[in-house]
């Protein structure tokens, strides 16, 4: 039985997320009905992480297992020729029986993008959050950097979490401001911010409600150094909404 990996990259607007639902398209479910053409196989496919509807990924992680003698890079090609645009495989590679990819990650990057103007491009529509009042970008600094260190993280954690211990630890965490964001061969000019968070695992809606409580900080809503009360008080009422799932993006999964 071989076990073959996977690097993924997709586009999440058009999805219900990772995790196979039962009525509508999930990146999983598309995965395993072009796998099983290719190789005859009912496979199960595990990612690193089970991103939710909407959100994007750039380097998500992901198995299988299978009896086929098809080489790594014939799987690829095979699956880039059955799969829809929007979800390309960028890698490929045949590992050890123990691999997993979500027991053996090391770590989950991130990011997270804000438009904060008043017109945004129509070709970064689906990929960011747009707020058009000013926001204090030094508050929103210095609230992330207090996110950093392990916590309980209950305050950030959606309804329905099923992991076992709300506790996590954030190892990076940062605010940067982009002025031009290349689209094929132009410039799209702007005031962009780029939330970049890099930590061991996370939590359902973690980061987003890391983005909606950044924002509020960043409207004057509430002061940057409640970042520490909201992690003390372990309560998701205090904490401020969550962001639109389509300006989120799994940058990679370190192992």
């Amino acid at each position: 039985m071989r076990n073959i990996k996977l690097v993924i990259q997709y586009d999440g607007t058009r999805y219900l997320g990772w995790q196979i639902q039962r009525e509508g398209p999930t990146v999983q479910g598309m995965l395993q009905e072009r796998i099983a053409k290719i190789t005859g196989e009912q496979v199960s496919v595990i990612a690193a992480g089970r991103t939710d509807a909407g959100v994007h990924a750039l380097a998500q992680t992901a198995s299988f297992k299978t009896e086929s003698a098809l080489p790594a890079g014939t799987v690829m090609a095979a699956l880039n020729a059955l799969l829809p645009e929007d979800i390309r495989i960028m890698g490929t590679c045949d590992m050890d029986a123990a691999f997993h990819p979500r027991y053996d990650a090391r770590g989950k990057v991130y990011f997270y993008i804000i438009a904060n103007m008043p017109v945004v491009s129509p070709f970064l529509c689906n990929y960011v959050w747009k707020i058009p009042q000013n926001l204090d970008f030094d508050g929103m600094c210095a609230a992330v950097s207090l996110l950093q260190g392990t916590h309980d993280f209950t305050s950030f954690r959606a309804s329905g979490c099923g992991a076992k211990s709300p506790t996590r630890t954030i190892t990076r965490c940062s605010v940067e401001r982009i002025a031009v964001i290349d689209f094929m061969t132009e410039g799209l000019s702007g005031n962009f911010l780029k939330l970049r968070i890099e930590g061991d695992a996370f939590l359902r809606h973690m980061v987003r409600n890391i983005a909606g409580t950044i924002v509020e900080v960043g409207k004057g809503k509430m002061p940057s150094d409640m970042v520490l009360e909201l992690i003390k008080a372990r309560d998701r009422r205090l904490a401020g909404p969550t962001a639109p799932a389509k300006g989120l993006f799994l940058e990679r999964i370190n192992y």
